[in-house]
Order: structure tokens, then C-alpha cells, then sequence
């Protein structure tokens, strides 16, 4: 109880205005009259400045007419303004003008100016104030301020306590309730924006998909088929382009089952990648196909190759793929150089390739993507990836990919 006294009471905040707030469906008929075409906060503000002047009015009439034989008129104006003022402040500020009304409350409920415990225009002005601090506090702030009204009720006027108790808790409850109300209309279009927004990547991912299918997996259908028939089509090729054609053949089917897993990936609703993914075992594999496409391919390993958080095996894979990949493209037949280290905080990755020798086919054109791919990776681990030209007249590429040591 002393906590939620306390967060009532010294250190409780309200919500801060909306910016902007639209008119209650069920005031929009005012529209009709004009009224309803103006911003309604400014409305909100001029309606709480007419009630406080009406209070304000009222209460210095009340309090002149009954206690004016006893106490000075300037007293009784300045108590008649404390009363009224919170309800002024109650939109900017519910919380503080609450906390002023019960103050005002408190100081002039002993003075018995009127012939009830409390002056009318005050409890008034009280009850407003409860209401806007309901709607806009926090639970707990909301309960201290009533905790704080029972007492205060007590304390002036232990025969009414109850019946003060029960209408303090009138605003109380009917502001929670529009608080709720409202956090839970706010829930709902936060949740129907997510899924707008969710549906509509996922139509971009499925349109993508078919792109991807309709396209490129059709055009590496068609190499395959190709390749594997050109054997047949010339009995008398030479036993190293059979080689060559069965090799490009297998890179191929291997492209299409990859690109299998990117459409399954890209067709479902949450981008979960369900199938195993490539990391760092199969290093061996993927220098393989690169040697078998031309390149002289050496591959060093230093450190322990313990397990790898997760995330790191498939992007230093698919580093080390691209990088190949590069190599193939613009230095066919060049000597490459693949080193792994397994450090005690980071995941260092390099592959260096030399000049392609003079009788090697030109280079083939690239998209010029692949180097921002692999920067992309690497940053979402929070690594490193450097690139450029070496002293010999190649090409290197150097990753590094740390990790929280314990």
C-alpha cells in the first residue's frame, strides 16, 4: 500500500498527450453542427477551461455568500481559484492537477466554510481529476489515488467516508476501464498493421519465388540437360570435355537443389530455413568442385574447429563459396589459396588467388554483387570482410567473424 501511496502521491507520471486524437464515433454528430470539424483536443482544453471558470464561479459565489462575515474576500478568491484550477490542468497534466485539487481539498475541508464536509465546486473538480488520471496512469497510480481519497475521507468525515469511497471509485473505475479499452484498440491495429505488413512481404517473397523458379531454375534446368547430351551428341569428344561437361553438369544440379531450398525458404511464412544448412564440413566439397572447374585450390587449417555458434559455419561456407566463385569467374585457372584459423575469439577466413595463367579463357562478366553479399554477412555477425587487388596481380579476400568469449 505505502508504494502505491507513494507512486500516487511523489513519483507517479501520467501518459503524455496524443498528438493527435480523432472525435469519439459516438460525438461525430457534431460534424453537423461545426463543432465536430474542429481538432478535438483543442475542444477537450476549451471545455475544461469553461467547467474551471464555472467552478471557479461558482464556488467564490458559494464561499462569499457563507463564510464571507469570517473571512477576508482575497482568501476566499484565491480558495476559490485552487479549487478550480486542476480541472484546467487535468488534460496536460491529470496526475499534478490531481494532486492539487486534493491538496486544496485538504486545506479548506477544516476550515468548514460551507455547511457539508466538502466544498461542492472542489469535489467536483476532484472527480474530473480522478477520471483523467485514471485513463492516462499506470495501475498503480490509479490505486494510490484512491487508497489516498479513502483516507482523506476518513479523516475529514468518518459519517460520509463510505459514501465518498463509493463515488471516488466511479471515475476510478470508469477511467481504467477506458484505459483498458483503448490499450486494447491499440493492440489490435498494432496486430493488423504487423500482419499488413507480414502479408505483404510474404507476396513479395512468393512473386520473388516464382521469378527465381520461371527464370533462373529453368535456365540452369536447361545446362544440365544440355551438358549431360553433348556426349552423346559428339561420340568423338575428347575424354577431358566429357569431364568438363560432367562437371558442369553436377554444378548445375547442385545450383538447382540450392535454389530448391532459397524458393521453399522464400515460400514460407516466417523465412524459417528447414533444410541443413551448408557450413564448414563440407569445405572439402565445395574446394572440390572448384578444382574440378579449373582452379588450383590449396586449403589450410589451423586452430581447434570446435563447434561453431550458429550462423557462423554457414556464413564462412557461403564466404568461402563466393569467393571461389569470384575466382572461377575472373582468374580461371589461377592458383587459390583457402585458409581457415579457429582462433579463441574469432572465425578468420581468407582466399587469395594469383594471376590466371595466359592460355586461360577470359574472364567471364559478373553481376557485381557478389562482394556486397559477402560484406552483408559478415556484419551481421558483427565482422570484417576486406578485399582487394595483391602484389602478384590477384585478388584477395579476407573475413573476420568474432565471438563473446566466456
Amino acid at each position: 500500500m505505502l508504494r502505491l501511496v507513494a507512486a500516487a502521491a511523489l513519483t507517479g507520471v501520467a501518459d503524455p498527450p496524443p498528438a493527435h486524437r480523432d472525435w469519439p464515433s459516438w460525438l461525430r454528430w457534431t460534424r453537423l453542427l461545426g463543432v465536430g470539424r474542429l481538432p478535438y483536443g483543442a475542444v477537450v482544453v476549451t471545455i475544461d477551461l469553461v467547467i474551471a471558470l464555472t467552478i471557479f464561479g461558482g464556488t467564490y459565489n458559494q464561499l462569499f455568500t457563507e463564510a464571507h462575515a469570517r473571512n477576508p474576500g482575497w482568501l476566499l478568491l484565491i480558495a476559490a481559484a485552487a479549487l478550480a484550477i486542476p480541472v484546467a490542468l487535468r488534460d496536460r497534466h491529470p496526475v499534478a492537477a490531481w494532486r492539487m485539487a486534493v491538496a486544496a481539498m485538504a486545506v479548506t475541508a477544516p476550515w468548514h466554510w460551507v455547511d457539508v464536509p466538502y466544498v461542492p465546486g472542489g469535489a467536483i473538480a476532484t472527480l474530473l481529476c480522478l477520471y483523467s488520471l485514471a485513463v492516462r496512469s499506470p495501475r498503480a497510480v490509479t490505486l494510490g489515488a484512491g487508497l489516498i481519497c479513502a483516507m482523506g475521507a476518513w479523516a475529514v468525515d468518518s459519517a460520509t467516508a463510505i459514501g465518498v469511497m463509493v463515488l471516488v471509485s466511479v471515475p476510478l473505475l470508469v477511467g481504467a476501464f477506458v484505459r483498458e479499452r483503448r490499450a486494447a484498440r491499440r493492440e489490435l491495429a498494432e496486430q493488423e498493421r504487423r500482419h499488413k505488413e507480414t502479408e505483404a512481404v510474404l507476396k513479395e517473397r512468393q512473386r520473388i519465388a516464382r521469378e527465381l523458379h520461371d527464370v533462373v531454375a529453368h535456365h540452369m534446368s536447361m545446362i544440365a540437360i544440355q551438358a549431360e547430351a553433348a556426349p552423346y551428341a559428339e561420340p568423338g569428344m575428347p575424354e577431358r570435355t566429357r569431364s568438363d561437361l560432367a562437371q558442369i553438369r553436377a554444378t548445375a544440379l547442385e545450383a538447382l537443389t540450392e535454389m530448391r531450398r532459397v524458393l521453399g525458404v522464400l515460400r514460407t511464412e516466417n523465412g524459417a530455413e528447414t533444410a541443413p544448412q551448408p557450413g564448414l564440413d563440407r569445405l572439402e566439397e565445395l574446394v572440390a568442385g572448384a578444382r574440378g572447374a579449373g582452379l588450383d585450390v590449396t586449403v589450410e587449417t589451423t586452430g581447434d574447429p570446435g563447434p561453431l555458434p550458429p550462423g557462423y559455419g554457414l556464413t564462412a561456407y557461403r564466404i568461402v563459396q563466393e569467393a571461389l566463385s569470384n575466382a572461377m569467374r575472373h582468374a580461371p585457372g589461377s592458383r587459390v589459396d583457402v585458409t581457415v584459423h579457429y582462433g579463441h575469439d574469432a572465425l578468420r577466413l581468407g582466399v587469395a588467388n594469383g594471376p590466371p595463367p595466359r592460355q586461360a579463357p577470359p574472364p567471364s562478366p559478373g553481376g557485381g554483387h557478389g562482394l556486397i553479399g559477402m560484406r552483408e554477412r559478415a556484419a551481421m555477425l558483427d565482422g570484417e570482410l576486406t578485399t582487394g587487388p595483391t602484389p602478384e596481380g590477384g585478388f584477395a579476400v579476407t573475413a573476420v567473424l568474432p565471438w563473446k568469449t566466456a
